[in-house]
């Protein structure tokens, strides 16, 4: 099986984005950005899409899961949103192992909505897949920082649900 988003795994930049990423938040106390909740996010992702049947590829659902959450080192040292500098980042990642332009613009253009509350009327397939499944990786339930969260009681994840 070789699929692209293998490559996403070994490539330079994302390998150095995704250490930064987790070096930046190695002692924060809320909900972490690394390879495990990326990873999280992608199976998630999957399994929704093969429960609603809905034809996203894999490949198109693991590269923007693995990809959603690049820009968060930026955002931490410039404040800048973590969806556009992610989104950014990823096209040059996308170009480089072999995604096509209509991919990258697909992918890109969920990277940069899944960060908002809900995501846009219009919104695509894959937009809504990545969104839902960004918040449903959450284990609200089981963490140390629940009573200190900003998230509001009705969006935070009580129970398991994939």
């Amino acid at each position: 099986m070789n699929l692209k988003y293998q490559r996403i795994l070994k490539n330079r930049s994302y390998i150095t984005l995704i250490k930064s990423v987790e070096s930046k938040e190695r002692n924060r106390f809320f909900c972490r950005h690394g390879m495990e909740h990326l990873i999280a996010v992608a199976r998630i992702a999957y399994i929704i899409s093969l429960e609603e049947q809905n034809g996203i590829s894999k490949d198109l659902i693991y590269a923007a899961s693995l990809l959603h959450d690049i820009g968060r080192a930026e955002e931490y040292e410039t404040g800048r949103s973590h969806n556009e500098a992610g989104a950014e980042k990823a096209e040059a990642i996308l170009l480089e192992c072999g995604y096509s332009d209509d991919e990258i613009k697909e992918i890109t253009a969920a990277i940069r909505t899944h960060g908002h509350d809900g995501y846009p009327e219009k919104a695509s397939a894959l937009e809504r897949l990545l969104c839902t499944a960004d918040k449903l990786s959450r284990t609200c339930f089981n963490c140390p920082a629940h009573e200190e969260c900003n998230w509001t009681a009705d969006k935070k994840n009580e129970t398991l649900f994939y």
